[in-house]
C-alpha cells in the first residue's frame, strides 16, 4: 500500500511538472513564432568613428619623415661599413 501510495505520488507530480513544461514550452514557441524580430542595432564601430583629414594628414606626413629617417639610418650606416671596409682593406681587388 505504501509503495502504491509513493508509486501514485511520483507519477502525479511527474505528469504535473510535464504538462507545466508543455505548456511553457508552447507559450515560449508562440511568442518566437508572433512577436515581431525588429531589434534596432547600434550602428557600426567604423560608422561612430569621426572623419578628421587634418589628422590623417599629419599622420601620414609624419609616418613619410619617421620612414625617411630610418632609410637615411640604414643607408648610412651600410655607406659608413663600406668606406671602413676601404680603409682597413683597401678596395676589393687590390690584393
Amino acid at each position: 500500500l505504501v509503495a502504491g501510495g509513493v508509486y501514485y505520488g511520483f507519477s502525479n507530480l511527474i505528469q504535473t511538472r510535464t504538462k507545466q513544461l508543455s505548456t511553457d514550452l508552447h507559450i515560449q514557441s508562440v511568442r518566437l513564432v508572433e512577436t515581431p524580430n525588429v531589434v534596432q542595432a547600434p550602428p557600426s564601430a567604423a560608422s561612430r568613428i569621426p572623419e578628421k583629414p587634418f589628422l590623417s594628414m599629419l599622420e601620414a606626413k609624419w609616418n613619410d619623415q619617421i620612414e625617411t629617417v630610418f632609410n637615411w639610418a640604414r643607408d648610412s650606416d651600410k655607406n659608413i661599413v663600406e668606406w671602413g671596409r676601404r680603409v682597413l682593406y683597401g678596395t676589393p681587388g687590390n690584393k
